[in-house]
């Protein structure tokens, strides 16, 4: 076995993916929550490397500041500009310009891999980069035995059994057609070797490109050790050129995430239609009943039970909390709360803990207290609402004036009457009450009882709210 050699990678992702049919690059389209190249990057982040480098071409500034942005490791990632596509030799040669490959006697090894492989796993390169090293080869290949081979470039052996040359589809004989091991593009080479055998490949094939797949046969025909692993799953091999692909893709990386989480504890009751994005994080104990959606960076607390057919992105949820049928965004929940069914959480919503926010309640910028229950049929925008309130069905909150949104400011232990209409700027003291119908217009004093259009002073709230006291919600 060779003595250790210092690793990096290469990711291929300059090309255009016409067959995306789409103005975003190819590497950017999203499976479970997060670009295709971001997922290709986490599995590389998992292994000791020196270096990422990212060979970006088609959407270059978009991709390059998508994955500055969006990065979760702390490998460095550098990226060069591949300015003309001609093929995935090419690329490669201009990754080798980058800083920190000039030194040409330098004995390290390259992972290359293409930008649209998100289902490759971290513990699958480990395996290649060991089984290349304990050969002491100048290159390994990741292939892959399918059913189906189109479209795929076919890996051919010779007599003994070894690696000879990679074939492409469009360059192959009808033999060559019938072979079934393929090539997934996922290589790891030895970097002294690599760059003189890109030096000899030609353009001379139906593309008119430099296919990195050929420098394999420079380097067997130079006397090199070429050798080859196989992946133990061959969805591993999936590349993503169009939509169908896609979404294949997206099918088999959502039923990982959901068979990781379940082995953590959480029960799926349908986990067929149970979405859980790549950066959500569940407790255990926690239960997702079907047509659950999970999105971005929400985080569901233990002993929650979320759905049926619930949308939350980027929410957190507090402990043994109950949602149903409902949709949230940039929002948190507290412990012991209720929310649903039908209910619309919008952005900047936090809700303390035993809450309740019922059915066709929408809620926006607004901050609602602890115990505080709001049943059903209400709006409440741009508010702030005290502890152990209870706001009667129709209750809402009249935030916008044409031209500026304002705030609504209710205290702790108020009770509003049904279609009750608060006309921010304004102010329901601790233990104010309204009559039903009221139209809130000027401040209500703390245990002031107010009615009527425009609601005026009706004496003393049937439920004053000491100060020692809890509000008495019902």
């Amino acid at each position: 076995m060779s003595q250790y050699r210092p690793l990096s990678a290469v990711i291929l992702a300059a090309g255009e993916g016409t067959r995306m049919r789409s103005g975003t690059p190819k590497v950017l389209h999203s499976l479970c929550g997060r670009a295709m190249l971001l997922h290709v990057i986490d599995a590389l982040a998992a292994l000791p490397l020196e270096r990422i480098v990212v060979v970006v071409g088609h959407g270059a500034e978009q991709v390059t500041k998508t994955v500055q942005e969006q990065l979760a490791t702390e490998v460095p990632v550098e990226f060069v500009e591949q300015r003309i596509q001609r093929g995935t030799g090419d690329a490669v040669s201009v990754a080798l310009t980058a800083a920190g490959f000039d030194d040409l006697d330098a004995e390290d090894d390259l992972l290359v891999l293409p930008g649209d492989a998100p289902l490759v796993r971290a513990e699958t390169l480990a395996r290649l980069a060991t089984e290349h090293r304990v050969a002491d080869a100048a290159a390994a290949v990741l292939t892959a035995n399918v059913g189906d081979p189109n479209g795929l470039g076919r890996v051919l052996r010779d007599k003994h059994g070894e690696v000879a040359r990679i074939v492409e589809q469009v360059d192959a004989s009808d033999d060559e057609l019938a072979v079934t091991e393929v090539n997934t593009s996922i290589y790891c080479f030895r970097r002294t070797l690599l760059a003189p055998a890109l030096r000899r490949l030609s353009p001379e094939n139906a593309q008119g490109e430099y296919y990195l797949t050929d420098a394999i046969e420079v380097l067997r025909t130079a006397g090199h050790k070429v050798v080859a692993l196989s992946a133990d799953d061959p969805g591993e091999a999936i590349m993503v050129n169009d939509r169908a692909e896609l979404a294949a893709a997206e099918q088999e990386l959502r039923a990982r995430i959901n068979r990781h989480w379940m082995r953590e504890g959480v029960t799926m009751v349908d986990p067929a239609t149970t979405y859980v994005d790549a950066s959500v994080e569940l407790d255990p104990d926690v239960r997702l009943l079907p047509g659950t959606v999970l999105e971005g960076r929400t985080v569901v607390g233990t002993g929650s039970v979320i759905g049926p057919n619930v949308h939350l992105a980027d929410v957190v949820v507090g402990e043994r909390t109950t949602i149903s049928f409902t949709v949230a965004r940039d929002s948190e929940i507290g412990d012991d709360a209720q929310v649903g069914p039908f209910a619309y959480l919008r952005p900047g919503s936090r809700l303390g803990a035993r809450a309740k926010i019922g059915t066709f309640v929408e809620t926006k910028n607004a901050d609602i207290g602890d115990g505080t229950k709001v049943p059903h049929l209400s709006y409440l925008g741009d508010a702030d609402v005290g502890p152990e309130s209870n706001l009667g069905a129709g209750t809402i909150t009249a935030n916008y004036d044409g031209t500026d949104k304002h705030r609504t400011r209710i205290g702790r232990g108020v009770h509003t009457g049904v279609h009750t209409s608060l006309r921010a700027p304004v102010e329901l003291g601790d233990g104010a009450e309204t009559g039903a119908g009221s139209v809130v217009t000027n401040d209500v004093p703390p245990n002031t009882l107010v009615k009527g259009v425009p609601a005026r002073d009706a004496g003393p709230a049937h439920v004053p709210v000491r100060e020692d006291d809890d509000g008495g919600a019902g």
